[in-house]
């Protein structure tokens, strides 16, 4: 099982071309986005939002204002990922529905806490979960036999209007999913690990 997590996360590459006649099945899309959910957030408020673009209108309208990219009309499904910058207040208990009562009314009150009358707080974490929950999308895909693009080429304001995006919510980035087409360009090229990992300090 863990050679085919790695295989995995050595397999997924960013996409640009998909076959536009494509579509996933409901229930693999389904199992894809369920999948993601598994991706960690800080005290389990869950505070990512998957919005499921497959309407062509919608979709031409969001590829208008993000650089005519041609893989936003033809993968098969368009994720806006989203974060609930305010989830941490609606009914938090919920978070902890499984949990002794003691335990949850705990962490309830160090949810307020922790975010109330602090909105730095409230968007980084929720920057910080989307972004996990934007790569636990892409490894599920991957697993699932789908190639991905992630996506940030676009004018935020105006791909929020265009999907009516709540006031207390942040759009974070897109997940193109779909059948990739033509062959990958090669890697650009990894920097060595002894650039980017440290021990113990800078």
């Amino acid at each position: 099982m863990m050679n085919a997590i790695l295989d995995t996360m050595l397999a997924r590459r960013a996409t640009k071309r998909f076959d536009g006649t494509h579509r996933i099945p409901d229930e693999t899309l389904a199992a894809i986005l369920h999948a993601a959910r598994t991706a960690p957030t800080a005290f389990n408020i869950q505070n990512w939002r998957f919005l499921v673009v497959r309407d062509l209108a919608v979709r031409a309208e969001i590829k208008a204002v993000a650089w005519n990219q041609p893989q936003i009309e033809e993968c098969s499904a368009l994720i806006v990922l989203c974060a609930d910058m305010h989830a941490y207040a609606k009914n938090p208990g919920r978070y902890w529905k499984d949990a002794p009562e003691a335990m949850r009314e705990k962490y309830v009150g160090m949810i307020t806490q922790f975010y109330e009358n602090n909105p730095a707080m409230q968007r980084d974490e929720a920057f910080r979960s989307a972004g996990m929950a934007a790569y636990a999308l892409m490894m599920a895909a991957t697993a699932h036999g789908y190639d991905t693009c992630p996506m940030d080429g676009f004018d935020f304001e105006q791909v929020a209007e265009i999907i009516r995006l709540p006031k207390d919510h942040a759009l974070v980035m897109f997940v193109a999913i779909g059948k990739g087409t033509g062959e990958l360009p090669p890697h650009g090229g990894r920097i060595p690990d002894a650039d980017i990992i440290v021990h113990d300090r800078f």
